[in-house]
């Protein structure tokens, strides 16, 4: 049902986005990358957190770490991560496959600055073998998201 949904939300707001099936595991960052031949850096993975009594998703490069203390001053407290059965019955979503499309519930959407490090990105798609292309831009405004800067890029080794 969860990649039907993600489906239904790109036929009624972006036909022009197509759904990639890669047949095989996109359920981590590193599968993903390796599955499409990327970066692991260019996968949107998408966090579900709670922060105080609200629940609310972050996308995020894949190489991309949350830092408490910039997520405490942007969203106002310290964000949890939901567990595996919370984070599959308020999105809709498999972890593996939660992305900030075709939501059972509606959600505030945050997109990390560090999207922007790139021409497009490839976020989820409801289950944990597909994914979508998108420009981090378009990410957010199909998702109606809020642009925060509350992760930390490893460094690259000099």
């Amino acid at each position: 049902m969860s990649e039907a949904s993600v489906r239904a939300f790109f036929a009624e707001r972006a036909p022009d986005v197509a759904i990639i099936d890669q047949g095989v595991s996109t359920a981590t960052v590193i599968e993903a990358a390796a599955a499409l031949g990327v970066e692991p850096a260019r996968i949107a993975k998408t966090l579900s957190l709670r922060v105080g009594d609200t629940v609310v998703l972050v996308c995020a490069r894949g190489d991309a770490r949350l830092n408490n203390g910039k997520a405490k001053a942007a969203l106002g407290a310290k964000p949890r991560m939901l567990g595996a059965d919370e984070v599959e019955a308020i999105t809709g979503h498999p972890v593996g496959g939660v992305c900030p499309f075709g939501l059972a519930s509606p959600l505030p959407v945050y997109c990390d600055l560090s999207l922007k490090d790139f021409a497009t990105v490839f976020p989820a798609a409801g289950s944990r073998t597909s994914s979508v292309e998108l420009t981090p831009d378009r990410l957010a405004a199909l998702t109606g998201a809020t642009w925060i800067d509350i992760c930390t890029i490893p460094q690259a080794a000099e």
